[in-house]
């Protein structure tokens, strides 16, 4: 080898060290300084002599990226990447130790990790698709099925066991702006009134009939938050006056008042209850809500928005790892479920940040395929999908002449 090709040698492979890989990419967008917080706040590395919370993190981080469906898979897919772990930090990966961590660690540091990666998500969504100005919500829960003999702590009914993940769905962004996993027999009332949603006045809230609760409804309206709900076909109420109008295919947009003794004690003030008919599905919707300003039009439109968190409920069964478990206790299947939460955040995060003008599934895809690979994230992102087979191609070093 001649002199040339050994400088040309040498300042290709301090190139290639200088690039880190697409996870180290991932893992710097983690808010360290709140992580190491939320550690020493719960005291996770207590008598942590080698494999640390933060190595925790970083192992189900790459299981989830890389769909992973067993602590052995994960085992052996991280010693096949040995080469690479001088840059993540890791010392060495074992099973046992793992299951150890994800059972005795508390899964509220995952949780604080979660809350102030969100923060920093928000600062890049685009807003919603309506054309008023106010804060747009959802609020829904999801049932997640587990079996009852492996997870005997989850008892839902007599022979199933269940999880429920109650979410505050933020529709600037697609983002679950605050998130609450219980029991799978807590009622969804009792959870949002059990737990502080943080919804701020003048922004605009849409709940299905399960979350009827005239006290809680009452206690909205009083912080000017908006709601929009569909009314139960068994409400007493009484009609003290016309809103609009009605034209199109608004029937009725009336002013009324809770009759019940019950009710009306709850709720003592006027509601507006409107009566629409959806053409698309051929059948008559009858929406309440505490707004007396927009049109009936608009409000049919917030309650049909609900539709998302449904689909994003849909979108993160089918694509993260929170239905099948690595662990069986609840701190186990909790620190997944987190971690699982922030895996969304980080790819909606670069989503927003980088212009990705693709689907988070493909965003996703291309991540996992390309995780050790020692590009800049922002080049993979910008590569055509027949592109990414010669970027894999990259040797790490020139060929021998």
């Amino acid at each position: 080898m001649n002199e040339v090709t050994k400088r040309l040698f040498y300042k290709e492979e301090q190139t290639m060290h200088k690039v880190g890989t697409i996870f180290s990419e991932l893992l710097k967008l983690c808010p360290r300084y709140r992580f190491e917080q939320a550690v020493k706040e719960y005291q996770s590395d207590r008598y942590v002599k080698n494999f640390t919370t933060w190595n925790q993190y970083i192992t189900m981080l790459y299981a989830q990226i890389k769909q992973k469906d067993s602590l052995r898979d994960i085992e052996t897919g991280l010693q096949a990447r040995v080469s690479s772990w001088y840059h993540l930090g890791l010392r060495a990966v074992h099973r046992s130790t793992l299951a150890d961590a994800n059972t005795k660690r508390d899964y509220r540091v995952f949780k604080k990790v979660f809350d102030a990666l969100l923060g920093r998500c928000r600062d890049h969504t685009p807003r919603h698709r309506f054309r008023f100005k106010n804060e747009l919500y959802t609020i829904d829960a999801t049932t997640i099925d587990l079996c009852l003999s492996v997870f005997p702590w989850a008892k839902f009914r007599k022979a199933k066991g269940a999880i429920k993940m109650h979410c505050l769905y933020d529709h600037s962004g697609a983002l679950p702006s605050f998130l609450v996993v219980s029991d799978g027999k807590k009622h969804d009332v009792r959870a949002v009134k059990e737990n502080d949603f943080p919804l701020m006045p003048d922004s605009i809230v849409s709940i299905d009939k399960a979350y009827i609760d005239y006290e809680w409804l009452y206690t909205l309206n009083e912080k000017r938050i908006w709601f929009v709900t569909r009314a139960k076909s068994n409400t007493d109420y009484a009609v003290i006056g016309q809103h609009t109008l009605p034209k199109g295919n608004v029937l009725s947009d009336e002013r009324i008042v809770l009759r019940g003794p019950l009710t009306k004690r709850r709720y003592p003030k006027e509601l507006r209850r409107i009566q629409f008919y959806d053409e698309n599905n051929k059948k008559m919707l009858t929406f309440l809500t505490n707004n007396f300003r927009f049109l009936p039009n608009t409000i049919a439109a917030i309650y049909k928005s609900r539709w998302q968190i449904e689909l994003f409920f849909k979108w993160i069964k089918k694509n993260l790892k929170i239905k099948s478990f690595l662990g069986t206790s609840k701190n186990a299947v909790m620190t997944q479920i987190w971690i699982a939460m922030i895996y969304y955040l980080l790819l909606s995060y670069i989503k927003y940040q980088t212009k990705y003008q693709h689907t988070l599934l493909r965003l996703s895809r291309v991540i996992r395929e390309m995780l050790f690979e020692r590009k800049n994230l922002i080049d993979i992102l910008t590569l055509r999908p027949e592109q990414l087979v010669s970027v894999r191609g990259d040797p790490l070093q020139m060929p021998l002449l």
